[in-house]
């Protein structure tokens, strides 16, 4: 259903505390923050413009992929002599040129990342929070509780959305309400839909009974930092005038469970992050998650809202940039959420994200062609299913080969890449490190994660993710289940 059609019945209750538009607004950021600004100001001496560091990352990302192509001449003509060219040419390009090339960009780019601070307005606008919440029971009066927490000065609205909930959402989120203690600029409901209809239906709904023009999704399993509101917000105020959303940092919050949580928390915190900062330095932001993400109203309604897909947030973000907006990245408002801790459930939300690419280049691909640096992350996508199939069909089986001395795919080309994996995974380690010392917080001890993570990780993700586009392309039946 479109933004601003009618709503159909659903049981709302309201938990309003005092009239939001008599709250003062402050005009400085906590203590905290203007240390931060203030130790930021050095670099601003050195910054390049965006044009600039995507000329250096480019430069510097072809040369390491020339050299890697003459690097690997031996190895390509061995290949070719045991199968022909066109394998080996296709099957060393995804295994070694493009992560090469990709990897290289990444590294200069974070290495050349000099944000400028956040600015700190004189007046908060409001902003409405839309909770879409499916079976949390467990999980929603932690997500209620971060959120009554959150210090930020301007009014601000909850509405938890229950889409049709089979457990005791709904009973969870009330009793909180009663017990939790919001700030006086806030007001909270909770819109209770009887039956499931999607998350991308309730957000829509959501949309049309929002109070406030910027809208700020989060799931119903998330914990946002206490600050995270007020900084995402401050991000979008900073970024340039065309930034019509801006994703927020997810980390993992229940990766003490098993090996498989461990390994997301790197991912999240390694890879995914990494990823996001670099894009976010563009403006190009490919994905604004719907864990944790902010929008302005008038674009959201521009683009129609969330459509109805697996991928709804991936799918809307590349609305946004299909009209010629900025998506940006705020690396420092954090929220954390639970990640699956079964294979299965892994499986199929990695499934599902793999759709939900193949979604958006379905409806929006024209973004192949813009003229814009963003343009670039595009076509890194396009690369995702060609690299998937070359690493789960020809570098895993490349892999069993050399276990028995046949090292026409795996050799010892493959381990002297290894001093590069410590470099890239060192930098991007040091600039989150510093982005959670900033926020006071430590980097857990979890060795394990990270060698499962580093030695193994993509031998589960790829082969899920080629399920994904494989189930996309044959158009079967699509479905939220992760149980």
């Amino acid at each position: 259903m479109a933004p601003g059609m009618d709503m159909p019945a659903a049981r709302v209750r309201e938990y309003d505390a005092d009239d939001p538009s008599i709250v003062p607004l402050v005009t400085s950021s906590p203590a905290s923050d203007v240390r931060a600004n203030s130790a930021a100001d050095p670099w601003r001496k050195l910054y390049l413009t965006p044009a600039m560091k995507f000329t250096i990352a480019c430069v510097v990302a072809i040369a390491w992929a020339a050299f890697s192509v003459w690097l690997s001449l031996t190895w390509l003509g061995e290949l070719a002599a045991v199968t022909n060219m066109v394998f080996a040419v296709t099957a060393i390009t995804f295994i070694a040129y493009v992560p090469g090339f990709m990897n290289a960009f990444l590294l200069t780019t974070l290495s050349l990342d000099r944000k400028p601070p956040r600015r700190v307005p004189s007046t908060y606008p409001g902003a409405t929070i839309l909770v879409a919440a499916y079976n949390e029971a467990d999980a929603i009066r932690d997500t209620l509780e971060s959120l009554a927490a959150q210090d930020y000065p301007g009014p601000f609205q909850v509405l938890v959305l229950n889409d049709g909930s089979t457990d005791d959402t709904v009973l969870r989120a009330e009793k909180a309400l009663t017990e939790l203690q919001f700030p006086p600029n806030a007001s909270v409901r909770i819109h209770d839909f009887k039956t499931n209809r999607g998350k991308s239906a309730v957000l829509n709904e959501g949309l049309a009974a929002a109070r406030y023009d910027l809208i700020l999704t989060i799931d119903g399993d998330s914990w946002v930092k206490r600050d995270g509101l007020r900084k995402i917000v401050e991000r979008l105020l900073s970024d340039p005038i065309d930034t019509q959303a801006v994703a927020g940092a997810v980390m993992v919050r229940n990766s003490r469970e098993n090996l498989l949580s461990r390994a997301q928390e790197w991912d999240y915190f390694h890879g995914i992050a990494s990823v996001k900062r670099m894009q976010g330095m563009y403006h190009g932001t490919l994905v604004a998650q719907g864990a944790f993400s902010l929008y302005r109203r008038a674009a959201l309604e521009e683009v129609g809202g969330w459509p109805e897909c697996v991928g709804e947030d991936i799918v809307l973000s590349w609305a946004l940039l299909q009209e010629g907006y900025r998506i940006g990245y705020a690396d420092d408002a954090l929220a954390f959420t639970n990640v699956p801790t079964k294979l299965r459930q892994f499986a199929l939300q990695r499934k599902r994200w793999s759709r939900g690419l193949m979604e958006a280049f379905k409806a929006h691909w024209p973004l192949m062609f813009k003229r814009r640096m963003s343009t670039l992350f595009v076509w890194w996508n396009v690369c995702f299913l060609p690299l998937d199939l070359v690493y789960t069909l020809v570098f895993i089986p490349g892999l069993l080969l050399a276990c028995f001395g046949y090292f026409y795919i795996a050799g010892p080309l493959t381990v002297a890449v290894l001093p590069l994996a410590v470099l890239w995974n060192g930098i991007i380690f040091r600039v989150q490190s510093g982005v959670y010392a900033r926020e006071g917080l430590l980097v857990r001890r979890n060795i394990g994660g990270f060698l499962f993570y580093a030695l193994a990780y993509s031998l589960l993700m790829q082969p899920v993710c080629v399920w994904g586009y494989l189930s996309e392309l044959l158009g079967l039946r699509k479905t939220w289940d992760t149980k």
